[in-house]
């Protein structure tokens, strides 16, 4: 495996996106477990793209105009029921209480859910990965779970990075209802904002 391939996968990895901002979100506002979750369920919804990748069937969808845009308006629709959860949360909400509590295995499913509704993923999958295929070396099939599993956990541990990072930052900030209600009206706006750019974006 290439050093190339190490650091354009981290490149891409730390571009912050929907997986990073609900993982911060977690991180600020329900603990560092509630991070953890966030971040694994983000990287297990990676998994779908990957064998749709290694599999080929990502062909299909890159060939399928209805097969995209029917997972793209499912993905802004959840985008968006995110933006509305989130936003509803921030009415009566501070960093120094405890908000409502949701279930590690709702988290980890959320976070799962934001890459498996993601059309892209697959796409750049297919375009991503077979730049750094060797055929001469090894099976392309072998070659393409290899870097798939290790852009995985590359991005478990940056996202874990990020929730740890946010939930230390969350003690060095303000505590006023102000404060907290505004961080997460601002998380609301976010998830809205990538419900759009998922809209709008073309095939």
């Amino acid at each position: 495996m290439s050093i190339e391939y190490l650091l354009t996968a981290l490149i891409v990895i730390l571009i912050p996106g929907t997986g990073v901002i609900y993982t911060i979100s977690n991180g600020l506002f329900h603990g560092v477990k509630a991070t953890l979750f966030a971040a694994l369920g983000c990287t297990l919804g990676i998994i779908p793209s990957l064998l749709a990748c290694v599999l080929g069937l990502s062909v299909l969808l890159h060939s399928s105009a209805v097969a995209f845009e029917i997972i793209r308006y499912i993905g802004v629709a959840y985008l968006l029921y995110l933006a509305w959860v989130t936003y509803s949360q921030s009415t009566a909400l501070s960093f120094a209480k405890k908000t409502k509590r949701l279930s590690h295995r709702q988290i980890l499913l959320r976070g799962c859910l934001i890459n498996v509704l993601n059309p892209k993923l697959s796409i750049f999958f297919m375009a991503f990965l077979p730049q750094f295929i060797r055929v001469a070396d090894q099976s392309p099939t072998l070659q393409l779970m290899t870097l798939g599993i290790v852009f995985m956990l590359m991005t478990l541990m940056v996202f874990i990075v990020y929730g740890l990072l946010a939930n230390h930052l969350r003690q060095y900030m303000d505590s006023t209802n102000n404060m907290a209600r505004n961080s997460q009206r601002l998380f609301s706006v976010c998830f809205a904002a990538m419900a759009v750019k998922l809209a709008i974006t073309e095939k």
